[in-house]
Formats: C-alpha cells, structure tokens, sequence
C-alpha cells in the first residue's frame, strides 16, 4: 500500500533499519549540512553506498523541531520510496500504457476496461479537510518558526529546498508541481528559483502576456524583460501570481515535483501513478490552488509580476556556488501545519549525494518514453560526475549514416534535456553503464574533427561557464563505427577477444591454478 504521508515514510525506513535518529543538540546553520554530506558520501550498516536516511530531533534555536534529510539517499531507498524492488518495474508499467493500442472491435474494447479501469484510481482527488490543516496561521506569519538551513558557508542565508512548488497554467488551468529552491528573505518572503526554462516560469510569463492586449506588445514585454527575467524600463506589467508550496509531503508526490513531465500531465497524476493510489488533495485558505491534505507544512501566497530581487549565491549540485541573479519574490499571505510538523530538505554538492539518486530514478524511469520519441536509443547513462545536465551517454542501434547526428539533436529537443552539454553516442554493443567500457570505445573510435559536432541554445542556469546565463554552446560526439557511407574507407578492427574454447578450459581449470 501506498505511504500515506511523510510520517508513514519515516516509519517504514526506521523498520527497514535506513533510519538513523540524532538526539544530540546540531545547528540548522551549517552543521546540519555537514553532517548530512559525510553520511550521504558513507556506507549504510548494511554496506550500501549512501549511508542512512537522517532525522534530527534536537535542533539548536527550534525546541521540538525534527527534520529529516538524506531519505531518498541510496538505491535501496529510492526502491523503497516506490515501493518497487527495481526502478525497471516502474519502466516496465510505462511501457505496458505505451503499449495500448487503439481498439478494433467490441471484445478489445472490453480487453481494455481492466487498464482504463486502473488509470483511473491515478487521478488526485479533492477532499474536504486533512492533517495540512491542523494549524492555520493568518496573522504574522512567520517562515523562521521551522528550522530551515543553510548548507554551505558562502550561501546568501537559509534555502527552503525540498519543496513541492505548486502553480496554475493561466491559459489551460492545469497545475504543476516543480521543485524550486527558495532563499528566506525574512519572516514572510523568499526567493522562487524557478530556472527560466521551468514550467513555472513559464506560467509567470503568461501571467506577463496576458497584461498585453496586442501580440506585438506581447513580443516587446518577453524582448525588453527577457523573458520575465530582468526588470523592464518604462511601465511595466503589474498583478500577481497565485503559489502555493507543500513541504513534507509522501515520498511519491516529493519525487514526483523533480521528474521531467510533459506540461500538460499534472504531477499530482503522475505521483498517483508511482504510488498506485490517488493523491488526496486540499483547497488552500487564501489562493486557488490545491495541495496534498497529509503536508507537513503548507505556504501560501503570490509573486508580483514587477518584482524581481537578488537571490544567491548557493552551494549548488555543480560542486560550486551557482552565481547571484534576478528571480521573483515570493510573499507569504498563509502558512497550515500539522500539529509539530516534520520538516523535510536536502542538501546539494559535489557528488554522490541525495539528489544524484533521485536523478538516476528519473534516468531508469524515463527511459521508455525517451524511446518514444528517439526509438533507436538502446540505453543511457547520467553519470553522477555529470551532475546530470553535463554529460550523457547514449548507446543506439544504428540503422544509417549519419544517425548519431539526429539522435544528439533529438535529445537536445527533449524537455530538461535540452541541457544536456555534452552527448556521447555509441554502438549497442558498449554498457553505458560502465563509463571504463564507453572510455575505452569512444576514444578509440572517433576522429575529433570528424566526429565532434557543436551547437548553440539554451543551457542550465548553474552552467557558470556559459558565455552568457541561459545560453551557450553544446557539443555532441559521434563515437559509433564508422560506414564507407559516411566517407570512412579503411577497415575496421575486431575487438580483443578469447575465444569461446579456450575460456571454458580455464574455466574448468581455475580452482585446481590456486589462484583465488
């Protein structure tokens, strides 16, 4: 059954023995932080990478405060959060819709009513009250009452970042869940660090369109503010936008908020999805918007469409201080609890760390619908150094000449792909998963002027060695066999192997060589 909240969560890893519970007194200011990066990059009991999932039960300046960090810090944790004993089962459902073919008959149709039947138990469903709702606090709201840290020393203060951003399409109506850090500011505002790529910045810039009646205004306020992300001269356009942020919620909807969804299906959907179960959801007290009922912490409130403030700088998942810049203000008009609500973060660096994990989930899961649209992709790898927009490793079966080629430019198509900055595309026959194989085989393969390609377009806002914020240069290498038809006349060498025969001879052999 699926977690019914972060509370049931917690309690499943305490069984499982992926818990571990400090008592002793620790400073949210840094010190939280450090101990969460060493237990992050150790060893669980049990000898899995990723050490334990941590709750901390006595926090310097919050009495009766918990708060829980690294829960989604290894393998077995990440399986264990969706309750799969392998991400590939998580695949394999997806594949199985992808499947479904449209019906030819009266008895397809009835074959059909068991899977319509099971997508249907995914939709969110509004209820009328739930735990989020224990507290409501209206009158001098205040964001320092929860032990928010600050990770690194150089960070601008204390980062909310684990939250469940929650905003609505001002065009379609349909929300979406993202994960956005966000700096306090002081009692009642914060930085949104929606990247300019995002889903939610993008309903800000509609919000921004739509004060412009004419399209050719609309041009001029994307063009003069680009794209919402500096403060235009002359006047500017004025509202506000509705957001809520969940905080603590169960380990599906968290997981849900980061992965890479298409705009038009809501996260709430794709969380019921992984945890089988529909998302129960409450109105909020003072915007429009809905959010999970079991939240631990719920914030309500708004950006303004001509406020922009510095945010940053932050230790980010790069292994470096992503720099300082302009991002909308968010204002606090309402906060809900629990009675002494758990409050749920992360911490980001040099990897491996929590969120390496998480992205190796989103690698496994997504793999089907990637396949979709680039069906010649056999497999791919993010490794961790790449911090996932850096570096992937994309193996194909390829068909003809030139097919690298299109594969690295239907990847930098795909949604948060596009981010990607360098492409390695190989044969079938190398394990992507094994980076000493792709090593061995991409540089042995290719011919730099000949199989390395470049191209400009937008790239991650933490990409500090861009040319410009936002936008910059991507390579792609080619390091699949060459053809005669794509102009490669010499011949091409076997690869070192034994033979079959002689391996099973010393296979029979090797415990009588004495030398294990």
């Amino acid at each position: 059954m699926a977690y019914e909240d972060l509370r049931d969560w917690i309690a499943a890893l305490d069984r499982a023995g992926e818990l571990k519970k400090v008592r002793a007194e620790v400073d949210p200011i840094l010190e939280v932080a450090e101990i969460a990066d060493r237990v992050s990059k150790g060893k669980s009991h049990a000898g899995s990478v990723g050490g334990s999932a941590l709750l901390f039960q006595n926090l310097r300046g919050h009495p009766g405060a918990q708060l829980l960090i690294n829960q989604f810090g290894s393998a077995r944790r990440m399986n264990m959060a969706l309750e799969v004993d392998a991400l590939d089962e998580v695949a394999e459902r997806i594949r199985g819709f992808m499947d479904v073919k449209s019906p030819q008959g009266f008895l397809d149709k009835v074959k059909m009513l068991p899977m319509l039947a099971e997508m249907g138990k995914f939709f969110p469903k509004t209820v009328s009250t739930g735990p989020c709702k224990e507290v409501i606090e209206r009158d001098k709201v205040s964001l320092t009452q929860f032990p928010v840290l600050q990770c690194w020393p150089k960070d601008a203060g204390r980062f909310i970042t684990l939250p469940c951003v929650v905003t609505r399409d001002p065009k379609t109506g349909k929300r979406n869940v993202g994960m956005y850090r966000m700096q306090i500011y002081d009692e009642q505002t914060t930085g949104m660090h929606w990247q300019r790529q995002k889903v939610a910045a993008e309903h800000y810039r509609e919000r921004m369109r739509a004060t412009q009646e004419a399209a050719s205004a609309r041009v001029d306020v994307m063009a003069r503010s680009s794209g919402g992300s500096v403060l235009v001269e002359g006047e500017r356009p004025s509202g506000k936008m509705e957001v809520a942020v969940a905080i603590g919620t169960d380990p599906a909807i968290t997981f849900s908020a980061i992965v890479p969804a298409p705009p038009d299906v809501e996260e709430y959907l794709i969380a019921g999805f992984l945890r089988q179960k529909p998302v129960e959801l409450v109105k909020c007290e003072t915007v429009d918007l809905e959010v999970p009922a079991s939240s631990e912490i719920v914030l309500e409130g708004h950006v303004h469409l001509d406020e922009l403030r510095t945010e940053g700088p932050f230790g980010d998942h790069t292994g470096f201080y992503s720099l300082e810049d302009l991002y909308p203000v968010f204002h606090v008009s309402c906060i809900t609890h629990r009675k002494n609500p758990i409050y749920s973060t992360t911490i980001v660096g040099k990897p491996p760390m929590e969120d390496g994990w998480m992205g190796k989930a989103v690698e496994r899961i997504f793999l089907p619908l990637m396949k979709l649209t680039i069906p010649e992709i056999v497999d791919i790898n993010l490794p961790l150094e790449g911090v996932f927009h850096n570096l992937m490793i994309v193996s194909i079966k390829k068909s003809y000449p030139g097919q690298a080629r299109k594969v690295m430019n239907a990847v930098w198509s795909l949604g948060q792909a596009m981010f990607t900055k360098c492409i390695i595309v190989v044969d079938e026959d190398v394990n992507v998963q094994d980076v000493g194989d792709v090593t061995l085989k991409a540089l042995n393969h290719i011919d730099p002027e000949r199989d390395i390609q470049f191209t400009l377009g937008p790239v991650d806002s933490l990409d500090h060695a861009s040319r410009l914020p936002n936008f910059g240069s991507k390579m792609g290498i080619d390091a699949t066999r060459k053809w005669p038809s794509e102009g490669f006349g010499r011949p091409w060498p076997d690869e070192i192997l034994m033979d079959a025969k002689t391996k099973a001879l010393v296979d029979k052999k090797w415990k009588e060589l004495g030398l294990e």
